[in-house]
């Protein structure tokens, strides 16, 4: 039997782990049950840091611990899922072919930025979505220092005030100190196409974020869109056209394309609808899971986001259930009610709220020492030691908070 993972992201991960765990306790052989990852480096990119300098650091390798947990690595990048001949096709860095089968699939594909069609994007934009377009800016950033202040070298647009936005746009102040000098006179300049900032972040929390934005000294301009970019700068909907050489583009997320190939249904996002168990109920000996699948986490009808913190726990889920099938052995339905958030504020501090209504627990220092921790210990991949490995996989225990 041969249980096959698409991706190494944080659910592709604690789904290998997790799968692996169950094999264990069943004392099942890896020659009886194979479970393999498949991704294009063996690597656990720390993406929710992708918006801190000297990005270059923040990849975790992974082989090591796969090993210690006997799941077997191959690299290279799913292309084709046949779903009826249980077959998946991988892109090797060789540029070779290999189909392999599978008894149960985990697509854990994960997710991309969404870049619309707006011209000048795609020559002149950057982003923090992927370790290279993080690298990339962080090179440009630095770059920008041996050209002349003039022309908005030292202005920073960021394309979206939500989540990602926010975190990056404050992180930017202190980078862009460091690179020209603490009295240089930089802007960052956050625009959102809502009339607030953090729309999805809610009434509570939203002072505090504005407070932190007036101390950083980051600009907003709320109600607007970029419509254009150029060498210039970034024009806006609302006409004005501001003078920069950086526009960081944080506008939002999609299921990685690697969905349309499961003939099963979407949401606006890409990410197949599953089940409790986070099968997808249409399609026979398949799972999704992380940002690739919309599940529900309660009864109460709140889904799981496209984040880190669903991400973990989804996977433990999904490879446990697709082990369990075929070890002939009980599902545990996903369940993830604890639910917080923790955004990182720059020289600000930090914000942590807990609950679906956002209810502000921490700020400042407090919270930035909690965001720390969580950013350096928690989302890292554990130990490869088989026993430690293993039993950071419990679904019920991943992600509790």
């Amino acid at each position: 039997m041969r249980l096959l993972i698409i991706g190494a992201g944080f659910a592709g991960m604690y789904a290998a782990l997790s799968s692996a765990r169950l094999r264990d306790i069943h004392g099942v052989s890896p020659d009886d049950l194979e479970i393999a990852l498949i991704a294009p480096e063996p690597t656990l990119v720390i993406r929710p840091r992708l918006y801190e300098p000297k990005p270059e650091t923040l990849a975790a390798p992974l082989l090591d611990v796969l090993k210690a947990i006997d799941v077997n690595y191959i690299q290279g990048s799913a292309e084709t899922i046949d779903t009826k001949a249980q077959m998946v096709q991988v892109a090797t860095p060789k540029g070779t072919r290999k189909t392999l089968s599978y008894d149960r699939l985990v697509v854990a594909s994960g997710s991309r930025l969404f870049r619309p069609n707006i011209p000048g994007l795609a020559e002149h934009g950057f982003s923090v979505d992927s370790l290279d377009d993080a690298i990339a800016l962080d090179r440009h950033l630095h770059g920008l220092a041996d050209r002349p202040a003039v022309n908005g070298r030292d202005t920073v647009v960021v394309a979206g005030g939500g989540f990602t936005g926010i975190e990056a746009a404050t992180e930017l102040p202190a980078r862009l100190h460091d690179i020209f000098g603490k009295d240089s006179r930089t802007r960052v300049i956050i625009v959102e196409r809502n009339g607030a900032i953090a729309p999805d972040m809610g009434e509570g929390p939203r002072p505090l974020i504005e407070d932190a934005l007036r101390k950083l000294g980051v600009e907003t301009r709320l109600g607007a869109g970029v419509t254009s970019l150029d060498k210039s700068g970034v024009t806006l909907s609302t006409g004005e056209h501001i003078e920069t050489e950086t526009v960081v583009w944080a506008a939002g997320i999609r299921a990685a394309p690697l969905t349309a190939q499961i003939p099963a249904e979407r949401d606006n996002f890409g990410r197949l609808l599953v089940d409790r168990d986070l099968r997808v109920p249409a399609v026979a000996g398949v799972f999704a899971t992380g940002d690739a699948a919309r599940a529900a986490c309660d009864d109460e009808g709140n889904y799981a986001l496209m984040s880190c913190q669903h991400a973990t726990r989804m996977g433990a889920f999904a490879g446990n259930n697709a082990a369990a099938e075929l070890l002939g052995v009980p599902t545990r339905p996903y369940h993830q009610k604890a639910y917080v958030t923790c955004l990182d504020l720059g020289e600000a501090g930090a914000l942590f709220t807990r609950g679906w209504e956002r209810k502000v627990e921490m700020v400042g220092d407090v919270a930035k020492k909690a965001k720390q921790e969580i950013n350096t210990v928690w989302i890292y991949p554990p130990k490869a030691e088989r026993a430690a490995a293993l039993a950071s996989a419990d679904p019920e225990r991943v992600t509790d908070l």
